[in-house]
């Protein structure tokens, strides 16, 4: 897979977007670290012959998933705000029916073939990630969410989870609401807003993850 082409793709289209990429450190002592999340039993076993950051369109077919076509973007941070170039980001979901790409998964008979399901994306120089995607829905159990795994050389896995911000099933879910602090909650709480100007009504989230860690290509202090 060609991540060059992908990302200058993904953020040819986002240019407000990327404008937002700041100074690194800028706000070092203002970031909230992100909480880790279950990684939840539903990451692929066995993963797609397509990988790449855009979960709508598998391969070279021509039909596209079913949902509401979200461009999820944001930037992986150290715990002093500077980017982390050279992440593997990962994201995976259910489709709009409630599936999820796992053998085990529930409406399996339903599972929408078009949709990829899983992720990946390499990090550049200011820690910036982009997927095309759908707005999570929920199924049985679960708010509407995404499963973020981070994996930064040297460094154990990261996993979390973003959710709608303001959904009404969040108060209900168990897993969100077990982040007791209410400021590190809010942090996983992302707003999908309407593109303006998009023809297909298209929304945007950014969901920003701050590690606590220093990544091993970087000078550690003394």
């Amino acid at each position: 897979m060609n991540l060059l082409f992908t990302r200058r793709q993904f953020f040819g289209g986002l240019a407000a977007g990327v404008s937002a990429f700041s100074v690194p450190g800028l706000f070092a002592e203002e970031l909230t670290r992100t909480p880790k999340q279950t990684e939840g039993p539903f990451y692929p076993d066995k993963l797609p012959l397509d990988t790449d950051n855009d979960l709508l369109v598998i391969n070279d077919t021509l039909t596209p998933a079913v949902g509401e076509i979200t461009h999820l973007s944001g930037r992986i941070l150290d715990a002093r705000g500077n980017p982390i170039r050279n992440a593997v980001v990962e994201i995976w979901q259910c489709d709009n029916a409630g599936a999820y790409l796992h053998s085990k998964t529930g409406n399996a008979d339903k599972r929408d073939q078009h949709f990829q399901g899983f992720g990946r994306f390499l990090t550049g120089r200011a820690g910036e990630y982009g997927f095309r995607t759908i707005k999570p829905v929920p199924y049985p159990g679960r708010t509407p969410h995404i499963h973020v795994a981070v994996k930064v050389p040297g460094q154990e896995k990261f996993v979390t989870q973003c959710y709608v911000k303001g959904h009404p099933g969040n108060e209900k879910d168990g897993i969100l609401r077990s982040i007791r602090d209410e400021k590190t909650r809010e942090s996983v709480l992302v707003d999908f807003r309407p593109i303006q100007g998009s023809r297909v009504g298209e929304l945007a989230a950014r969901f920003d993850v701050v590690l606590g860690v220093t990544p091993v290509d970087e000078p550690k202090p003394n």
